[in-house]
Order: structure tokens, then sequence, then C-alpha cells
């Protein structure tokens, strides 16, 4: 029973593992805010949301430099952003995209009603080129005169399956719309030749369209109970659609949805699903569209004629997308998460079918181990683990007062132990691994009062890992003769690839150069010997 509390403690802590490293750096170089760079870290690495980072710190007395993290996943987003623009552009000059489109106006999308089509291959490129014919192995983009494929827009992704010829066949990967207008089909000849003016069999992956038209169902859904319960500020910012899963972005002035509202949704979105309502679709005026009071994006720029997307009182909104015919074809949409992506703005994501059932049997099988490992009933476990991860605070405590007292412990032989350079009592040493900071000052002011009455200097090091926390202290028989710790971290810090700083005569700092620790010593003794001479 025990050991199996153990290993589900050590499961708890290696989560944390990260943040309380950046804690210790944090204090040990004398700040009171934990960097963006740590921050998003812990996000982009570990999962840990700011929201959480922030709570944490403000436990641990510190503050966050959220401005710095924001900033950082700003220039994340903008890197993913590029990077997917790149591969979605092809590697055409869009001149040539553009005379394909002049020469064959836009064809009909098909894609509502059909997925499957004949069509004409009108446009053919290898390697950003048009071509006559492409073989077996060529990685191919085609224009067809009409198509059942739907183009990746509007926060759903595009649909991938075949094209067939006589001759040869198109595996489609993806579609894109590089120019207003037209639909360019990207993938691989898999076998033969395909060519202009070719007859080709268009078909669409029904499973994944499926999958993709219920997702996209369900982000209506969500944006229809996302306002119901937060009022009309809650604007839709973003979303995607893919097979199994939907991300819903919104604006939301007053910050995070509390759990049990956020459950209150996912009920209400449900409840909708049970009812199995019709989910209709038809083009209109866009007077008419707003006559009958239909959710817009603001900044899409929208034409006199508009696709509605329909399910009764409960969501109507203008889209282009496809969806599904009734809302009971969804069987069930499951939240998983909530939370902050910039300045006012929120995302849910959720799972959509047998992706969601599929979630919560792992969730339940998940419980019964839990329950079978700490021999406790489902309903219970909140409290037993709350129970566990107290009992596992009070021995990080305890352990930490233990080593405290062993560090301590060590000041009377390190002060005996001082060396003489010029006159000036020594004490520079690397402590044990994982010292923290504040039994590092203490270790470093004790070993000081043991040197009054002489011009001493202690300097301790404390690896964890790659890194390194350090601390100086001096007497004030030291600082008479010119010797001021913070001067002091200046002479060695570059040795350990760190800063630091502080008074005359307790200074402080980290760096991540952890095997630069005896040059550092070499340097901080080079600098008193020449105060001492």
């Amino acid at each position: 029973m025990r050991a199996e509390e153990e290993a589900f403690l050590a499961t708890l802590t290696t989560g944390s593992r990260l943040f309380d490293d950046a804690v210790t750096n944090t204090r040990a170089a004398g700040l009171s805010t934990l960097s963006g760079d740590d921050a998003f870290v812990l996000h982009d690495t570990y999962g840990f949301p700011i929201d959480l980072t922030l709570e944490m710190a403000a436990e641990a007395g510190l503050d966050v430099d959220e401005g710095a993290f924001r900033s950082l996943m700003d220039q994340q987003r903008a890197r993913a952003k590029a990077d997917a623009k790149s591969r979605k552009q092809g590697s055409a000059d869009h001149s040539v995209y553009r005379r394909l489109l002049e020469a064959h106006p836009p064809g009909e999308f098909l894609g509502y009603t059909d997925l499957q089509a004949a069509a004409r291959i009108v446009g053919l490129l290898v390697d950003g080129q048009p071509v006559p014919s492409a073989r077996e192995g060529d990685a191919v983009e085609v224009v067809l005169d009409n198509t059942p494929f739907y183009g990746e827009s509007g926060g759903q992704q595009a649909d991938t399956g075949t094209i067939r010829t006589a001759d040869g066949t198109v595996r489609v990967d993806d579609v894109q719309l590089p120019v207003p207008g037209l639909r360019i089909h990207r993938g691989v000849v898999t076998h033969g030749t395909v060519g202009i003016d070719s007859a080709a069999d268009a078909e669409v992956d029904v499973a994944r369209r499926t999958a993709i038209a219920r997702a996209h169902t369900g982000t209506h859904l969500v944006h229809a109970g996302v306002r119901n319960a937060l009022g009309p500020a809650a604007a839709q910012a973003g979303s995607l659609n893919a097979p199994g899963r939907l991300r819903f972005d919104f604006t939301s002035p007053s910050g995070a949805i509390p759990t049990a509202l956020l459950m209150e949704v996912e009920d209400e979105v449900n409840t909708i699903l049970q009812e199995d309502r019709d989910v209709d679709w038809y083009v209109t005026t866009m007077d008419r569209a707003r006559e009958l009071g239909a959710m817009m994006l603001f900044g899409e720029k929208y034409g006199d004629k508009v696709r509605v997307v329909d399910m009764g009182e409960y969501s109507r909104e203008l889209c282009g997308g496809t969806h599904v015919a009734r809302t009971g074809e969804l069987g069930m949409v499951k939240v998983l998460t909530e939370g902050s992506i910039g300045s006012g703005v929120r995302r849910v994501e959720a799972l959509v079918g047998l992706d969601a059932f599929r979630y919560l049997n792992r969730e339940h099988v998940l419980v019964n181990q839990l329950s079978e490992q700490l021999k406790t009933p489902s309903e219970e476990l909140p409290e037993r683990i709350s129970g566990i991860v107290e009992r596992l605070r009070a021995a990080e405590k305890e352990l930490e007062a233990v080593r405290a007292r062993e560090v301590l412990s060590s000041a009377g032989a390190l002060a005996e132990g001082a060396e003489d350079v010029g006159g000036i009592a020594l004490v520079a040493t690397r402590t044990p691994e994982g010292v923290g900071g504040g039994d590092l000052r203490s270790l470093a002011g004790d070993i000081r009062g043991r040197l009054q009455g002489r011009a001493g200097v202690v300097a301790l090091f404390a690896p964890d890992g790659e890194k390194v926390s350090f601390v100086v202290a001096t007497t004030e028989a030291a600082r008479d003769r010119g010797l001021a710790a913070g001067d002091l971290v200046k002479a060695f810090a570059p040795a350990v690839g760190g800063r630091g700083g502080g008074k005359p005569d307790l200074a402080q700092g980290g760096g991540s150069g952890v095997a630069g620790i005896d040059d550092a010593i070499a340097a901080l003794r080079a600098e008193v010997s020449r105060a001492g001479g």
C-alpha cells in the first residue's frame, strides 16, 4: 500500500519540478518576479496553463512577467502561422494560380450534397509549374472544373480522398484556396499517369469528412452555449474543426469561465444533441440574415448572398462549412479544457462523437486504476488524493528542514578551513546538490558570523542539475578593504554563465554553467588577492 502511494506521489511531483527550480533560481538571483521565459517553458513544454503558473507563483510570494510570456506566445503563434502558410501555399508562384483561375473560372463546389462527382482535370502543376501530365510518384497540384472536395477555410480542415482517371490515380492529401475561387487539390500520383483534360472521378474520404462535419456543427453549438452563459460579449475569435475534435476561441472580458458554468454549457449542448434537432442551411440576402438574427464573425467580409446554418432557435450562423443533417449525429460533445490564449481571449477545446466516448472510457479506466491502487471508492478519490498531497507537502517541508539543519551544521568546519588570501579569510566552495536559496543565504550568514573580527569573504555555489545558484557575503573588515559582495559577483559570474547583484554585504545570483564553478572560484580568489595585496 505504501509503495503504491509513493509511486503515485512521484507522479504528482514530476510536473511541478520545473516550477520549483524556476522559483529557486528566481529567489537566488534576488528577484521577486518569475521570468516570462520560465512561464513559457512551463506552458509550452510541460503543459502548465498560465493561470496555474500565476496561482502557484502567488502562493510562493512571486509575481510573473506575464507581459513577456504573452509576447513569447505571440511569437510562437506567428511562427506557427508562417510555417503553416508556407506549407499550404506550396511551391507555385501566385501568378501561376491567378493565370489558372483566369483560364478556368471557379467551378461549382458540389461537396454540400455530393461526396463523389464526375469532373475534368483543367490544371496540373508539378514543382509549382504547369505540366501536361504527371506520373507515379510525382507530387502534384490538381485543378478540377468542379469538385466535391472542401478546401481548408473558416476553421474547417480540408478534405482528403482520391482523384481517379482512366490512366492513373491521385491521392489527395490537402485542398487549399491560394487565391479566392481556386481550389488546389494537393497530393501524389500513386498509380499510372494523369494529364490535362482527363475525365476524372473525384471521391472524398467519407469517414473523415463526416467526422469534421460533426466537429463543425459542435463548434456552432458550443458557440451558442457560451453566448447563452456569458452574453453577447462572448464573440467568436477563431476556431478549428478537425476529425473528432474542435477548438473554439472567444472574447471574454470577465476572464475565465468557472468550471461549474462550463459544465452547464456542456450539458446544454448535449441536451440539444439528444433532442436530435434538424440542421438546415440555406442561401439568403445579408439583410434577411440580419433580420433572422444570424451570428456573423466580426471583421469577416460577406457578399450580398450569404449561407446560413440553422439549428432552430438555438443556433443560427453565417457559415460556408459542412455540417451534419441532425444534431443527434454528433453523439456527444465532451469539453476538455478552457484557458487563456491572450488578453481577453479564451479557448475551449472539446471532443465530438466516438472520440468523446473513447476519452470518457480512458478516464473511466484511469479512475478504476486509481481506486484499486489507493484502495478507495471512486467517489472518495478527491478527498483521498487531497490527503496524500497534504502529506506530501508536509514531508517536503520536513525534508527542507532536515536539509537546512545538515547544511547549517557545516558552517563551523567551513569557517575553520578558511583560506588566507593576502590577509583575507576566504571561504569559497560548492555545497551539496540542490541546496535551496534560503538555506544558501543562511549558511553564508552563519559562516560570515564566525569570521567576524577578520576581513572575510564567503562565496557558496549550489549546483542543481546544469544550473547553479550562488551567494557572496562579506564581513565589515573586508568591506573596509574595498571588497563589496556585489562587485565580487561581477568578477566571477561570467564563469558560470550567470548574473546577480546585491548590497556590499550580501549579493546573490544564478547561472546556467555548473561546469564553471571551479573557474568562478579561481576568478573570485584572484579578485580577493588583488584587494589583499
